[in-house]
């Protein structure tokens, strides 16, 4: 396709009431992004380069966060919400200046993929000036029927209450995304009325208008799953789950083994190198990484986190954001690190919490080790050198830092530094009083049966 500029109006004014929910609905999260940056990427991955927004009023987290995802944007407030041509002509300053291409796309339906648009933009660039993105529903009950001619330009656009027995057989449906000509959309939009019961101003009507005026309006056909859009918990639910089977089969592709793949969550941007492989009921949030040959074991939840080549998590382990697993190290269950640097070799294999920590190549972490981080007000940090051992129940007391090759012993509590090499003990002493068990059960035994109620 000849280079074309292409605008995306992402509509983002509906309040979501179904939702029962004190954020707007565009900003509820599927795969562990909100609906919003899913809508941007894709348009951003289809080719446009400028993007506009609409939102209601008082919601400006919408916008914020539009903004980190794809950069400056043009942000246009619905005052009052009186349907989808009347959102769109809120937008007139960014369609005056003109692109060839103008999508028109909602926040609330995050599951289009790229090459949908795109096939969009390129009947756009065969000729038609609307295009309507259409779908075959399994049950067509409540949506718009497309009404297509043989040559497959669109007639109508016919409301489900306003169908013929016949038209209401058709199962090909309108989507409500469009594709505009840019030039032609401003006046357009102006043209559109709100005689119609609700007294609102509707972007099918487009429709009736471009044929009026002879202008060639066709549509592309995409899967249902793709616009699926969301009103309630459940659609979010639903949603969620077509979203999660998508990225399973990505992982899958790319050469990731899972074990129940089912039982395993990623998020939006979880990355896998080859040979990984994640055994049942693994959670991933967003941020995390695993390189070649990693393994994840059951019932692990990892977030914002990075795992080496070759290395073992799990199972029932949690590693939260910052912790970076060195190639080859272990951590092993019910451990939990945060804020940690974990070299390559180390081991952490059982009971243990490291947060704020650098732990060197090799090192072994013994069972019920802590890193005691938090004073109450500020986060102190633990160093642990190449090649130390750590008793099992230590408490290792921040600032503090352990040498290359030391040892420490099993149960001590740890508030000053040791040098390399070094063993450090605090306990203390052992006491050892023989027969003293015995004379206490005695005396205690002898009291209990003379107090015995006959």
């Amino acid at each position: 396709m000849t280079k074309r500029t292409c605008l995306s109006l992402v509509l983002a004014a509906g309040e979501g009431t179904r939702m029962k929910s004190a954020r707007p609905k565009v900003m509820q999260e599927v795969a562990g992004r909100a609906m919003i940056g899913h809508v941007l990427d894709v348009a951003r991955a289809a080719g446009s380069d400028r993007m506009a927004l609409v939102v209601g009023p008082d919601i400006g987290e919408v916008a914020e966060a539009a903004r980190r995802e794809f950069g400056e944007m043009s942000v246009f407030t619905q005052q009052d919400r009186l349907g989808t041509a009347h959102a769109v002509l809120t937008a007139r300053a960014a369609l005056e200046d003109a692109a060839d291409d103008v999508l028109v796309l909602y926040g609330d339906t995050p599951l289009i993929r790229p090459d949908t648009l795109r096939r969009i933009r390129e009947t756009l660039a065969h000729g038609a000036d609307l295009v309507i993105l259409g779908f075959r529903a399994a049950d067509p009950t409540g949506y718009g029927r497309l009404i297509a001619d043989d040559r497959g330009a669109v007639v109508a656009i016919r409301e489900e209450r306003d169908a013929s027995a016949e038209e209401r057989t058709i199962v090909l449906c309108n989507s409500g995304v469009m594709g505009f000509r840019g030039a032609l959309l401003p006046a357009l939009l102006e043209e559109i009325g709100n005689d119609n019961a609700k007294k609102e101003f509707y972007l099918t009507d487009a429709v009736a208008l471009a044929r009026a005026k002879q202008l060639s309006v066709a549509f592309v056909e995409c899967a249902e799953e793709e616009v699926l859009g969301v009103n309630s918990r459940a659609e979010l639910a639903r949603v969620e789950a077509v979203c999660q089977q998508r990225l399973r089969h990505r992982a899958l592709e790319a050469g990731v083994t899972m074990t129940a793949p089912e039982t395993v969550f990623l998020s939006y941007d979880t990355e896998f190198g080859p040979d990984v492989k994640i055994e049942p009921n693994v959670v991933f949030g967003p941020g995390v990484t695993a390189r070649a040959g990693a393994t994840i074991r059951a019932f692990s939840h990892i977030e914002a986190a990075e795992i080496g080549e070759g290395a073992t998590v799990g199972p029932f382990a949690r590693l939260r954001p910052g912790a970076r697993i060195g190639a080859r190290a272990r951590v092993g269950n019910f451990v939990e690190i945060k804020a940690s640097d974990i070299g390559p070799g180390a081991k952490v294999n059982h009971l243990t919490y490291v947060g704020d920590a650098t732990v060197g190549a090799h090192a072994n972490i013994g069972a019920g080790t802590i890193t005691c981080n938090y004073d109450g007000y500020n986060k102190h940090r633990t160093v642990i050198g190449a090649g130390a051992f750590i008793g099992s129940n230590t408490a290792l007391v921040a600032p503090v830092t352990v040498g290359k090759g030391a040892y420490v012993g099993s149960g001590s509590v740890i508030t000053k530094d040791v040098e390399d090499d070094a063993l450090a003990l605090e306990r203390t002493e052992q006491i050892v009083r023989p027969g003293w068990a015995a004379r206490l059960r005695e005396k205690v035994g002898g009291k209990k049966s003379g107090n015995k109620k006959t």
